[in-house]
């Protein structure tokens, strides 16, 4: 439903108890249910239940992506596609919201059709709603310096 799995994605779903996922996937109308609530309140929910984290650990945290077998479908699948995007690499940061970006935009590079089809589950979820919530309410920036430290 987010359209990709990045770190504010891993924050509010990955960190939520059961009925914390429901109350995030359901845009705060269920407990018991994660089925039925409007798209874009589900990634504004999911912006919200990360800045609740990220309070919680008062700056105490970095934030890793793992960016290798990207597939369309979700790490809660347990029959999930087979990736078609090669590996990209692994990028950290002390803003989710900027790493989120970063990654985002490396998909978006990519040449000759590799991760299209993530590019469309994205685009067909309107995933970066997620950043620009995010950014609104002060999670982070959607700004960032890439670094490499590669030789």
């Amino acid at each position: 439903m987010a359209g990709y799995g990045g770190a504010i994605k891993n924050m509010s779903i990955g960190i939520g108890s059961s009925e914390g996922k429901c109350w995030i996937h359901s845009a705060g109308t269920s407990h018991t249910s994660p089925w039925g609530g409007d798209q874009d309140k589900f990634l504004e929910s999911m912006g919200d239940a990360t800045s609740s984290v990220v309070n919680f650990l008062d700056g105490k945290v970095i934030y890793i992506n793992v960016m290798n077998r990207l597939s369309v479908d979700c790490d809660c699948d347990g029959n999930p596609s087979e990736p078609d995007m090669h590996d990209i690499g692994i990028l950290a940061s002390y803003d989710p919201v900027a790493l989120d970006q970063a990654c985002l935009d490396l998909i978006y590079a990519q040449k000759d059709g590799d991760g299209e089809s993530l590019v469309n589950r994205i685009e067909s979820r309107n995933g970066l709603h997620t950043l620009e919530h995010a950014e609104e309410i002060g999670l982070g920036s959607r700004e960032y310096n890439l670094v490499s430290i590669d030789a």
